[in-house]
């Protein structure tokens, strides 16, 4: 277990490293090339730096595995078709830092939980298959035969498929989640929560429930020629920086830019393109036109405004509602009866503000919608996600060029890890392809999502956990529960690159079985093989690594679940997981029989630049729901009540991060420096809680439904441009204040943009944890309780 006076120690070395510069005007330019080259050369080299980066993105290269921006036609795409952070992404798996087995010798399980992630990050590739067996205090090598067959028995010896959990992290490649969901759904389960359950969930519902299909409606050609494209939730900057040459292009071709995001960002200020020379020793291009900071959790309340406001004017597309829509009526009279005095008091926004950027709304003919965890990450997040798709109804601006809806996936195939089935509630059309291709009926009852997942090894429901991808401990709420839960299992398995927080937050046995990534190549029995991914626009395109695996004991992640597969199946069903493993055209083929829309994969896919999957409602204005039209939804305005002396907080990602890897300490463009325990807090709401820009203070939050106070401590005040009430900090260092019943309606997403919060003088915050752990009634402290939203209609 990890040592409370260490956890203290180093974050009081981590804000004594601190420096706090003024926040950065624009993104990009010749530093993010600097920074990249650096980063490159020095985890990989001169010769591998080459190898990788020059075939980043490219049609004969891979795919990069920081996030899922939609890649140019094949002749359009720069030489250097990569941003700073997928260079960084790059680096990071192409490093020839090697964790050996005589490096986990020397490191006791203690010993590396008292490091940090970045650390931890640091010590580089996995070169063999490890285990620590019950009682052990260290990792050992074991071989992988005696790997899979530990693992089968394991699973073979539970008393119900049900007491396994299957995650996916959204690296995983099309061939190995088709692999992998076949694999769990033989076994007799669809305990398969993913990534997506903790970012765009929210999003998958509620455009299944509005328009038939929860991805983007929009190509990359349509974001070029939008005349307005508004930017909700989202960071481009940082968390998609390829995002800002799109809206560059945008721009030159005449489009408006309206930003809604508390903070504002440099990424949506101006773009500096180190592909031209305005960009390297110019001004750059300024993208935003106008910037709504809104408060966290106002959303909803904006966009009723906006369609009030429409309505109004009826600047509205009568022949596409008409035609193609149902539930108008009722969603006219709703949002012409907005309050506006909610609508001021929840965004922070004045109604000039609002009716302003309405306007740009009303004069664009072609409109795109972009969003990403600002929106998805709330109690009301999936009313929000159909709000902006009422929106879109109302202006007709879906299905036709220039417009469309683009929730902006962050993680490079989490889209095609849901295309190929990795879902815990999957669609009855779906199973049966799976039992017409294989002969087997597939469990058809749902599964567990992320946070079911946490409560069902929490509550001893389930036993064994395997982990394809990802950093599950880390990248999961409410790091307290999760970390007492998963050591309650009594087998994990990670397949992994990389050591992470998860090897050590683990159950009685655990295995890490390391695998080959991106940048690598696969050979396997039939020869070298390509794997495929899904972007955030539905291309599927192919990708090949360049490099040698990083130890000849690693295995494709194709060859692990497969093998896996055999040891705790075997030929039960008749499945041929050898033929899959030895030659993926025989997985493509099976794609190609189960997976809507893939038909042909194996042609199609092998193409410059791939193929794109169907989309009814980009390409014919058709609607897969219930009623067969695209369905307005009607949502009251969903207030968050914050106490006095309380801040709403949102969880983020510094410049310097992927997700939970930690790359460095440089969050640049908000002019972090040197550390990461920082609070982003409005100038006046430090006065008024009786602080100072710089005070080092606790953050504490009391979820409603329990008795557990959460306390992230020792974190310094940084004076910010923040909406009043509203505050920011890094995560995976916040998730502890998540509390794990915190969720979004429908969707069951972790409310990380929307956490009550209060600051506390440092130290004190640990003490109120335990006393309100001996006195839960709690009966002097006035900020215990965290109150559940209200409604007002």
């Amino acid at each position: 277990m990890p040592d409370p006076d260490a956890d203290e120690q180093q974050n009081e070395l981590d804000l004594a490293q601190l420096d706090i510069e003024k926040p950065k005007s624009h993104a990009a330019g010749a530093t993010a090339v600097a920074v990249s080259m650096k980063r490159a050369l020095g985890h990989m080299g001169a010769v591998r730096t080459a190898k990788t980066l020059l075939k980043l993105n490219q049609a004969e290269g891979f795919d990069c595995m920081s996030c899922a921006w939609p890649d140019p036609d094949p002749g359009h795409r720069h030489a250097a078709e990569f941003c700073e952070n997928g260079a960084k992404a790059v680096a990071e798996e192409g490093t020839t830092n090697r964790a050996t087995p005589e490096f986990f010798a020397a490191h006791s399980i203690e010993d590396l939980s008292g490091r940090t992630e970045h650390w931890l990050g640091q010590q580089g590739r996995i070169t063999h298959p490890m285990i620590k067996r019950p009682g052990g205090t260290h990792y050992e090598p074991i071989d992988w035969h005696d790997a899979f067959a530990l693992i089968g028995d394991e699973l073979n010896g539970l008393a119900s498929p049900d007491e396994a959990v299957f995650y996916t992290s959204g690296r995983a490649s099309n061939e190995s989640a088709f692999v992998y969901q076949l694999f769990a759904r033989a076994f007799g389960t669809n305990n398969m929560p993913d990534c997506s359950n903790m970012c765009h969930e929210s999003t998958s519902i509620a455009l299944q429930e509005s328009i038939g299909i929860g991805k983007a409606s929009v190509t990359l050609d349509d974001v070029y020629n939008a005349e307005l494209i508004i930017i909700a939730g989202q960071n481009p900057g940082t968390n998609h920086p390829r995002m800002l040459s799109a809206l560059e292009k945008a721009k030159q071709n005449g489009a408006k830019i309206l930003s809604i995001n508390p903070l504002r960002e440099a990424g949506l200020v101006n773009f500096k393109n180190p592909q031209t020379p305005r960009g390297m020793v110019g001004p750059g291009t300024d993208l935003t036109d106008m910037f709504l900071p809104i408060a966290l959790n106002g959303d909803l309340a904006l966009f009723q405004a906006f369609g009030s406001l429409l309505v109004e004017w009826d600047a509205l597309d009568h022949d596409f509602i008409d035609a193609h829509t149902t539930g108008f009526e009722a969603w006219r009279e709703h949002v012409g009866a907005v309050d506006w005095d909610v609508v001021t008091s929840t965004t922070g926004l004045s109604r000039a503000q609002i009716t302003e950027a309405a306007e740009l709304l009303r004069d664009s003919k072609a409109t795109v919608f972009c969003w990403a965890m600002g929106l998805t990450q709330h109690r009301n997040a999936v009313a929000t996600i159909k709000e902006v798709t009422n929106l879109a109804f109302a202006q007709g601006n879906i299905g036709k060029p220039g417009a469309g809806l683009f929730p902006v996936r962050g993680h490079s195939n989490v889209q095609g890890d849901r295309t190929m089935g990795i879902w815990e509630r999957p669609p009855q059309h779906f199973l049966d392809a799976i039992q017409k291709e294989f002969g087997f009926d597939p469990p058809r009852e749902h599964g567990l999502d992320t946070v079911d997942s946490i409560r069902a090894m929490r509550d001893g429901k389930a036993h064994f956990f395997l982990g394809l991808g990802g950093n599950f401990a880390q990248a999961t709420p409410d790091s307290d529960v999760t970390f007492d839960a998963l050591r309650k299992v009594r087998m994990t398995v990670q397949i992994s690159t990389k050591i992470n927080r998860g090897h050590l937050v683990c159950g009685e046995t655990a295995l890490i079985l390391p695998t080959l990534g991106r940048t690598e190549k696969d050979v396997q029995a039939s020869g070298l093989q390509y794997i495929s991914v899904e972007d955030s626009t539905c291309s599927v395109h192919a990708s090949r690594g360049p490099l040698p695996p990083a130890s000849p004991h690693l295995k494709s992640e194709v060859a692990i679940i497969t093998s896996i597969a055999e040891a705790a199946i075997g030929d039960r069903h008749g499945i041929n997981w050898e033929a899959m493993r030895d030659d993926y055209r025989n997985i493509r083929a099976h794609i190609a029989q189960v997976v809507p829309g893939c038909e042909g994969y194996e042609v199609n896919v092998r193409r410059p630049g791939g193929f794109i999957l169907p989309h009814p409602p980009r390409d014919s204005r058709t609607f897969d729901t219930e009623s067969g039209l695209g369905e307005f939804a009607v949502s009251p305005i969903d207030v968050l009540q914050v106490p006095p002396n309380h801040l709403i907080l949102q969880t983020l990602r510094s410049h310097d991060q992927f997700n939970t890897t930690i790359y460095g300490f440089s969050d640049r463009y908000r002019g972090i420096e040197g550390g990461r325990r920082v609070v982003f807090v409005h100038r006046e709401d430090i006065s008024a809680l009786g602080f100072r820009d710089g005070d080092i203070v606790d953050i504490v939050t009391k979820w409603d439904d329990d008795d557990n106070v959460r306390c992230a401590p020792s974190f310094r005040i940084v004076e910010y441009a923040t909406p009043r009430g509203s505050a920011a900090a890094y995560y995976p260092e916040t998730n502890p204040l998540v509390p794990l019943d915190s969720t979004a309606l429908q969707s069951n997403c972790p409310t990380s943009k929307s956490i009550i919060v209060s600051l506390v003088p440092a130290g004190q915050g640990r003490a109120t944890e335990n006393a309100a752990d001996q006195d839960s009634t709690g009966s002097d402290w006035s900020h215990k309780t965290q109150p559940q939203p209200e409604h007002l209609s």
